[in-house]
């Protein structure tokens, strides 16, 4: 089934959503792991490994390249944007082995922002499965930039839960999985409706990426704390 609607988008019109939805991508990661991560130094934050030092890079490599790749394509630099495509695909590798690696570990060190870590892990390691999935259609679409884009974009905003769930805010560390993927689906939505609101439709690739992402959150939320996961986390991180 094509994900590339029959009406013709029009040309620039939703340009500015992906800037916005870059940069509010780029501020939840940074308030997410400002105080471990970015400005450790400033609130004395206990040091990090060389394993959390490298995820680290590479989501901000990530997030940085998506800003850039979005604005290379507003500037209609679309030359620029398929040679650093290449970029993208190699860091998107390391996204995902160093990302899900990262999980692991960081479970069996009993780390994590609030949840139990063996709990908190489904969401790492589902937000590893649902970028695997919506890279390898971002770049099946490749040739298809309506579609590509799209499916780009959510790709990119999956990976933000984790963020949220470490943004220091009382309400949102005491409120466990269900507040976290719920703000996340608001930015997803956000975007969404703007672009629905733009095209004077539903465009299909955002209708089923975002009910595959709903989904993976459901079965996550689901599936976190039952016995089946638990062994299955206890026997990753063993």
């Amino acid at each position: 089934m094509s994900l590339e609607p029959t009406a013709v988008p029009r040309r620039g019109a939703d340009r500015a959503i992906y800037t916005w939805a870059a940069l509010a991508a780029v501020l939840i990661v940074f308030a997410g792991f400002a105080r471990t991560y970015y400005l450790k130094g400033v609130f004395g934050s206990p040091a990090l490994p060389g394993l959390l030092h490298l995820h680290g890079l590479v989501m901000t490599s990530w997030f940085i390249l998506f800003v850039v790749q979005v604005r290379l394509a507003a500037v209609k630099r679309v030359d620029l944007h398929r040679r650093l495509g290449w970029l993208g695909a190699f860091l998107a590798v390391l996204v995902l082995s160093v990302g899900t690696i990262t999980a692991i570990t960081a479970a069996r060190l009993g780390h994590s922002p609030g949840p139990p870590p063996l709990v908190f892990m489904t969401i790492p390691l589902g937000d590893m499965v649902v970028f695997a999935v919506l890279m390898g259609l971002g770049l099946g679409y490749r040739e298809q930039p309506a579609v590509h884009k799209r499916i780009m974009l959510l790709a990119s905003l999956s990976l933000l839960t984790a963020a949220i769930a470490r943004i220091p805010l009382e309400f949102i560390r005491t409120a466990g999985l269900p507040l976290y993927f719920g703000l996340l689906d608001l930015c997803l939505l956000t975007c969404v409706a703007i672009d629905t609101a733009k095209h004077r439709r539903l465009h299909p690739a955002l209708g089923w990426g975002f009910f595959f992402i709903f989904a993976s959150q459901v079965i996550r939320f689901l599936l976190a704390g039952t016995p089946q996961w638990l062994r299955f986390a206890a026997w990753l991180t063993g």
